[in-house]
């Protein structure tokens, strides 16, 4: 399955959505008009903050410098959170539920705009004010909630494959695999060579945290199944979903993903790759221009991700602009983010930290293509990519994900028992 549709929520003063009951909700329809969207007044100009994860391309401040010095009396201050997804989201709604206004413009994983709006945590914002149209479509609805708009698309992200192409070039293999099995096939020729000595297959992000939830959810679309059916149900002890995971499980129990990686995160699995340790890794664009740099330059390239019969699904990622309902100086805020995600900025963040932009024409432009070969895959991963759950209750589903999947990569239960219990887990947590 390709795409998935998630419902729109009915409104009410009281409702239930995804087994959580919530005591209020936005209004639906247009964006508004002038500079009100819903009940938002977007007033008072001064100093704000931008609030995201760790920034490992040293691109972030650049671009926050240039908006300093174009406005001085109105300057951000760049809060780093920790590098990990799941601490960012529990520091901003912690921030939230004390109504702190010390967080202005919110980084949110695309997966995280659902929650974060269902909450009245995030104020809806007017349309007319970013360039929807000129972005691709599934980047777009990810800044939405029930039709309207509470985000501003930032980045893209769709997952990758990098791999050594000098290395399947010397071992006599003419490309990079379309199929699971083609890959460990690969890596047995590869690992034949001199040079590949104590080299491992593959890795991912196999740690228990949001990168996990990411892989599992990428591992199950590539074998034919789905995490939640096209009604947003838990759907996830079936045949398919268990070909996908005894991929995953299978993998380190047979070496082919060594034992290390159940601990990796984006950057642990970047390291590993960039100091010769692996053929294969799966990771997001931004680690490109980081290996570009590394011992590996021009030594590596990229594909779609392999599946069970034919390329894989990616999980749609990327990061969305938020404003905190808590917020001061809102009219700043707003000017910011139209700055922040411009096609401008988006085109530094392109070259300077090779960051998936929300915007069309950065993908066909032909002389970006022809500096950044990657651009044509990229793109079809991020159209092809397919959703995690957009649900209210986001968290409680995550960590269902995290918690079955990680014992089954680790030998604790067999695919078939995890994926029974998550999906009664599921079930539970979205009340479905």
């Amino acid at each position: 399955m390709k795409t998935r549709t998630i419902r729109a929520l009915p409104c009410a003063a009281t409702l239930v959505a995804a087994g959580l009951l919530l005591t209020a909700c936005g209004s639906s329809g247009g964006s508004g008009s002038g500079e009100q969207a819903g009940s938002t007044s977007f007033e008072g100009r001064g100093p704000i903050t931008y609030v995201a994860g760790k920034d490992t391309t040293g691109v972030v401040p650049k671009v926050i410098d240039r908006w300093n010095k174009l406005h001085p009396k109105e300057k951000v201050t760049f809060v780093q959170l920790p590098t990990d997804a799941d601490s960012q989201r529990q520091q901003m709604i912690q921030n939230a539920e004390t109504k702190s206004d010390a967080y202005t413009v919110l980084s949110l994983d695309v997966v995280w705009t659902s929650e974060f709006a269902a909450h009245q945590w995030i104020d809806r914002l007017p349309e007319q004010r970013f360039p929807l149209g000129r972005m691709l479509k599934p980047v777009v609805e990810t800044a939405k909630y029930r039709g309207a708009l509470y985000a501003a698309p930032a980045s893209s992200d769709g997952g990758l494959l990098y791999y050594r192409s000098d290395l399947l070039k010397k071992a006599g293999v003419s490309g990079p695999p379309a199929t699971w099995s083609q890959m460990k096939a690969d890596c047995a020729k590869v690992e034949k060579l001199p040079e590949a000595k104590g080299m491992s297959c593959y890795a991912g992000q196999f740690q228990k945290y949001e990168g996990l939830t990411v892989n599992f959810a990428e591992a199950v679309d590539s074998a034919g199944g789905v995490v939640t059916d096209a009604d947003g149900r838990p759907d996830v002890d079936t045949p398919a979903a268990r070909k996908g995971l005894d991929f995953l499980a299978g993998a380190v129990k047979d070496g082919t993903i060594p034992k290390e990686a159940v601990t990796y995160q984006e950057e642990d699995g970047r390291r590993a790759f960039q100091s010769g340790k692996l053929v294969f890794l799966r990771n997001w664009p931004y680690m490109y221009a980081l290996a570009g740099k590394s011992k590996v330059a021009g030594r590596f390239a990229v594909a779609p991700l392999p599946g069970l019969n034919g390329p894989g699904s990616s999980s749609l990622g990327g990061h969305n602009l938020a404003l905190s309902s808590f917020a001061r100086n809102k009219a700043t805020a707003l000017d910011f983010m139209k700055f922040f995600s411009s096609e401008d900025s988006a085109g530094t963040f392109l070259k300077e930290a090779s960051l998936a932009p929300p915007y069309t024409r950065l993908y066909d432009e032909p002389s970006l293509v022809e500096q950044y070969p990657y651009l044509p895959v990229l793109k079809q991963s991020v159209l092809h990519a397919v959703p995690r759950p957009r649900v209210v209750n986001y968290g409680d589903v995550t960590s269902a994900v995290q918690q079955e999947a990680y014992a089954a990569l680790t030998g604790a239960k067999s695919s078939a028992q995890a994926l029974k219990d998550l999906q009664s887990a599921l079930q539970k947590s979205t009340g479905q």
